[in-house]
């Protein structure tokens, strides 16, 4: 995959133009960094198009980007979700080539950085509770207290250190601060803690450890290990910068890395935390974290948003510090802009009702053909097989038709979509009186033809042959949540779950559909574009499809 360069940088890329044009750097390394313990959201989506875009940007002076696993906290970190995160990444069309990394394999270079701390009397060991640890950090009103442990010799703390990488203490017994300033205004360098113990099994590591460094601490020192030159973060990062630099600036590294801060991505009708994703997965909310209606990369994939459209969006966001919130219909918009022009069309009834053509011989059927997509003449035609029975949608026909309504009534013209003109000569309804079947009068010579003189026709209508059309499920996705902001109403997010977030229809579908290979995308002509669910639908077997986007934006009215 390549992409041109924006005509106007953003600060980031401003930067890194002047640091190579000033020969601080003769490349650029950037990382993508996620922690495994979750599957990435489109906001995720932000940070890896910039990281690898720069890369792939900057090719010229052997640029790359790096896939970083920050895998520190073995409570949270899952194999699973190390797999999944490779899978979207590379989904999304990037490659980071020979260059994935774990922090688990720096752990050794951590504990040596630790070490390097203390005996430099820049770490201690401490063995107050986490409470009293917590209440003696003090607030932003008043500074922090020192703790009673502060001043322990180097080789103490080296001695009580060790113990704690046999397994000598307990969980919450002791830690590993980093020896700054109690009184800092930034209640990050107020003595962090950058060691604790924890007795769990790593993904990657098994039982090798019972210390793990903490994020803040590990975070820099995996950027100099692999010699990142840019490392970007989102904007609550910023406040963690300071510790960043004192980290590389008092421990034995082989470069020194420069964060840069930027803002996140925040979506209308979205809620971006993985601890609140995860909640809606464990609770059942949804079917997993590749549900359609998630924000995860996996269920954006799931519903048929294109990989190009994704990047499409995120380049288009632009690179600021600006915290704001972004409308989802932007990239709803991107994905409809996109399949419109490659999506093949296709005739789907989702909400079926009998349509008889009561002038058309009982055994006979006709292959039309119906142009594929209007707007790739190259993609050419197909056949689809007309008989006397058919299926159309329910409001295709009004039992008394206002004037502006142009299809199916009593004594109406519409055009089968690709066939003949046809004229309604009556129906019939059900005791409850729904209308269960409608006749219809077809004019030969019509397919492909303007109406005959006298004959006003200013719609056509999709269809399916009763005799011919397979079945299929149909499940038409909405947005997950019914406000905008979700995480800012009183009640909390899941008070404002969409209950009709999802629809599940059996419909009919013309028979080249039950042959689609999961993943692939369509237009079902007039309604919408659909996707062969990637888990469920089986080609010849189980025909399973969900709504990726509807033609047009059914919310914008509702704002």
């Amino acid at each position: 995959m390549s992409e041109t360069t924006p005509t106007k940088l953003d600060f980031i890329r401003e930067i890194i133009a002047d640091d190579l044009a000033s020969g601080k750097h003769k490349t650029i390394i950037t990382r993508f960094p996620p922690e495994p313990n979750g599957y990435l959201h489109i906001g995720h989506a932000k940070a890896i198009c910039l990281s690898f875009g720069i890369a792939e940007e900057n090719q010229g002076v052997g640029a790359r980007c790096h896939l970083r696993f920050d895998d520190t906290n073995p409570e949270k970190e899952e194999t699973e979700y190390v797999e999944s995160i490779k899978e979207d990444v590379a989904w999304l069309g990037f490659d980071w080539g020979e260059h994935l990394y774990f922090a688990s394999d720096y752990f050794e270079f951590f504990h040596g950085c630790a070490i390097a701390l203390i005996e430099k009397g820049l770490a201690y060991v401490d063995q107050q509770t986490p409470d009293e640890i917590k209440a003696g950090r003090g607030n932003l009103q008043s500074p922090g207290s020192n703790s009673p442990f502060r001043d322990r010799s180097v080789a103490e703390n080296l001695e009580l250190f060790a113990k704690m990488k046999t397994g000598e203490f307990k969980e919450g017994e002791v830690v590993l601060r980093a020896k700054i300033d109690m009184a800092s205004p930034n209640m990050v360098m107020r003595d962090p803690v950058i060691y604790r113990v924890l007795h769990v099994s790593h993904h990657n590591t098994g039982d090798a450890w019972c210390i793990y460094p903490m994020y803040d601490f590990a975070h820099p020192l995996e950027d100099a290990k692999e010699h990142v030159t840019h490392s970007l973060c989102t904007l609550e990062f910023e406040i963690h910068r300071p510790f960043y630099e004192w980290v590389i600036e008092h421990c034995p590294v082989p470069a020194t890395p420069r964060q840069i801060e930027f803002s996140r991505l925040n979506l209308t009708y979205t809620v971006m935390s993985k601890r609140k994703l995860l909640t809606l997965v464990q609770q059942g909310q949804v079917d997993g974290w590749d549900d359609p209606r998630m924000p995860t990369l996996s269920g954006l994939r799931r519903r048929g948003y294109p990989a190009p459209a994704i990047r499409s969006f995120c380049k288009g966001l632009g690179i600021t510090k600006f915290k704001g919130m972004t409308d989802i219909a932007l990239l709803e918009h991107e994905v409809r802009a996109l399949l419109n022009k490659e999506a093949p069309r296709r005739m789907a009834v989702l909400d079926p009702v009998k349509l008889v053509l009561v002038n058309y011989e009982e055994d006979r059927s006709e292959a039309l053909q119906v142009v594929n997509n209007p707007e790739r003449e190259e993609d050419g035609v197909r056949d689809v097989m007309l008989s006397r029975e058919l299926w159309i949608e329910q409001d295709d026909f009004m039992e008394d038709p206002p004037r502006k309504f142009f299809r199916l009534g009593p004594d109406r013209y519409v055009r089968l979509r690709g066939g003949y003109i046809i004229k309604c000569v009556g129906f019939e309804k059900d005791a409850e009186g729904k209308v269960i079947e409608i006749r219809c009068e077809y004019l030969p010579g019509t397919v492909g033809q303007d109406a005959p003189e006298g004959v006003k026709c200013k719609a056509a209508i999709h269809w399916v042959s009763a005799q011919f059309g397979k079945k299929a499920k149909v499940r038409l996705y909405d947005r997950l949540f019914t406000e905008e902001n979700p995480d800012g109403v009183e009640g909390g997010y899941e008070s404002v779950l969409n209950p009709a977030s999802l629809e599940t229809r059996d419909a009919w579908v013309e028979p080249v559909l039950t042959e689609m290979k999961p993943e692939e995308v369509c237009q079902f002509e007039r309604l919408g574009y659909f996707v062969a669910d990637r888990r469920d639908h089986r080609p010849g077997e189980a025909a399973v499809f969900n709504r990726t986007v509807a033609l047009r934006d059914s919310w914008a009215k509702k704002g």
